[in-house]
């Protein structure tokens, strides 16, 4: 293992009145601004609040629509679930999951037995390949656990921000924000946090949602935008929030 290299100093440099370091030791360092916390909102902090207490009121401990029984088995059911609905991932999985619930079952049961069970979801093939892959890792890197550290996760084959998020959430009770396409809908109609990617939609909502409502905000948005505030048409006469709603086209 090479050794580590000291910093070089800085050298001495020449003054009007004589030869000083880059730094005086006793010159105070310049005092370092104070980064403001992202906050690009359309509504008020009242009107923020009063979002989340109109979701929460409909569905106060919003549950995921996958079904899984441990960590890696949600895992592997929302990495199968990119372009594909919950429900149907979740016909696909019951089987799989009966057969293998563990990265070691999974790995052991192998890409073409995997294929077989998912082949009615989208992009099967390379799904089943990737689900395969990550849990030879697991097995080998982890012991088959699945790890509560976002860095790690995104590693994974198949696995990227928005599933390590998810699994983060759900499985570990974290308060983060997993940005799919309802929620993106959802963050940029109402002007909760709107942002030309999932990322920017996804730093906006760290930076306006209230911590009281940080755990659920994920499943409320997903929701809002899955049954109510859908893409084709909105179900504005449906939807509670739409006094607060800055969508200029909303639905009768």
């Amino acid at each position: 293992m090479s050794k580590i290299q000291p910093t070089p100093k800085r050298p001495a440099r020449k003054t009007a009145t004589g030869t000083e370091t880059a730094r005086s030791a006793t010159a105070k360092p310049a005092p370092r601004k104070r980064t403001a916390k992202r906050r690009k909102t359309l509504l008020t902090p009242e009107e923020i609040d009063r979002l989340f207490a109109a979701l929460q009121k409909t569905d106060p401990e919003p549950k995921s629509e996958l079904e899984y029984v441990n960590p890696f088995t949600l895992l592997v059911a929302v990495v199968l679930s990119a372009q594909a609905t919950d429900a149907g991932v979740n016909k696909a999985t019951r089987a799989l999951f009966a057969e293998a619930d563990t990265a070691q079952k999974m790995a052991a049961l192998g890409e073409d037995a995997v294929r077989e069970h998912i082949k009615t979801i989208g992009l099967f093939r390379n799904k089943a390949k990737n689900v395969v892959a990550l849990s030879k890792r697991l097995v080998a890197e982890t012991g088959g656990d699945v790890p509560r550290d976002r860095d790690y996760l995104e590693t994974l084959p198949g696995v990227g921000r928005k599933t390590a998020n998810v699994v983060l959430n759900v499985a570990y009770g974290e308060p983060t924000i997993a940005v799919d396409t309802h929620i993106f809908r959802v963050s940029n109609r109402t002007g909760l946090a709107p942002g030309k990617d999932p990322l920017e939609v996804e730093r906006g909502l760290e930076a306006v949602v209230p911590d009281t409502y940080r755990l659920y905000a994920h499943h409320w948005l997903i929701l809002h935008g899955r049954y109510i505030c859908k893409a084709r048409k909105p179900a504005c006469d449906r939807c509670v929030i739409r006094d607060i709603c800055k969508y200029p086209d909303k639905t009768a």
